[in-house]
């Protein structure tokens, strides 16, 4: 399978990089950055990182993106238009833009998560459960902590797991959703889902979700020590792809846990 790589310079897209290269199942076909990045010009392996996207897209069999939104969807475009298959790790998507990349699943076979690590898309699962097991009497407290360049917050990770504890329990989390707490807020409400985004230092990615109860509490918690863990669930994926029909898959998809 020949992979491409979007982001190349970026530290996502050299974990992916270095992760292709390690795989003997795998050709890095293309690697590719904005123009004017330092990356550009340089190598990875023996490619050389250019800047033209549709030129490496179509020399290879799947894109991994783990850019910015803009930059995803005009990738996007040139995946359609190529044919090719896409790994989408891009968080901070709005809603609209989530649908042009579900419109483009009905043409090209797209995996997209929030976290591609393993561990990460078992607490997905794990936190799905608690909710629906646990009810309503248990409160929602969701925690993130990232490095100190991370641009949006709170993390797609966090997002996520609030979307599917939300869901389990049966609210629109757009209307309970809290995020973060300053000054006299009163008592809690008791169908709040909370966000507490932490950004310092060189955090890879940790999440909590906080299931407190009367007596009890119940977290779950996942802490991702390296890049190389995304990395890793972005190859299984691709390689999930191949032969795939046309369609928006996820993680969940890929480990089987759906």
């Amino acid at each position: 399978m020949r992979i491409v790589i979007a982001g190349a310079g970026g530290k996502m897209g050299r974990a992916l990089a270095e992760a292709v290269l390690a795989d003997a199942s795998l050709t890095l076909a293309a690697a590719f950055d904005v123009a004017g990045s330092p990356a550009v010009g340089t190598t990875a392996g023996k490619i050389m990182i250019g800047s033209d996207a549709s030129a490496a897209i179509g020399s290879g069999d799947v894109l991994l993106d783990f850019t910015r939104p803009e930059g995803t969807l005009e990738h996007l475009r040139a995946c359609v238009k190529a044919g090719r298959a896409m790994v989408i790790g891009t968080t901070g998507l709005s809603p609209e833009q989530r649908r042009v990349v579900g419109e483009a699943a009905k043409k090209i076979p797209i995996v997209f998560s929030p976290n591609f690590a393993v561990g990460v898309n078992v607490v997905f699962k794990l936190a799905e459960t608690a909710a629906k097991a646990l009810g309503d009497a248990y409160d929602v407290e969701i925690v993130e902590a990232h490095h100190r360049q991370k641009v949006d917050a709170p993390s797609g990770t966090a997002l996520e797991l609030g979307r599917l504890a939300a869901a389990a329990l049966g609210r629109d989390l757009a209307k309970h959703a809290v995020h973060g707490r300053r000054g006299d807020t009163g008592a809690r409400p008791p169908k709040a889902i909370g966000f507490h985004a932490i950004r310092g230092g060189d955090i890879v990615g940790e999440h909590t979700v906080i299931f407190a109860g009367v007596g009890e509490r119940v977290e779950v918690t996942v802490r991702s020590q390296s890049r190389a863990t995304y990395a890793a669930g972005a190859l299984r994926a691709a390689k999930w792809l191949e032969g795939r029909a046309p369609g928006l898959y996820g993680m969940g998809d890929v480990l089987g846990l759906k």
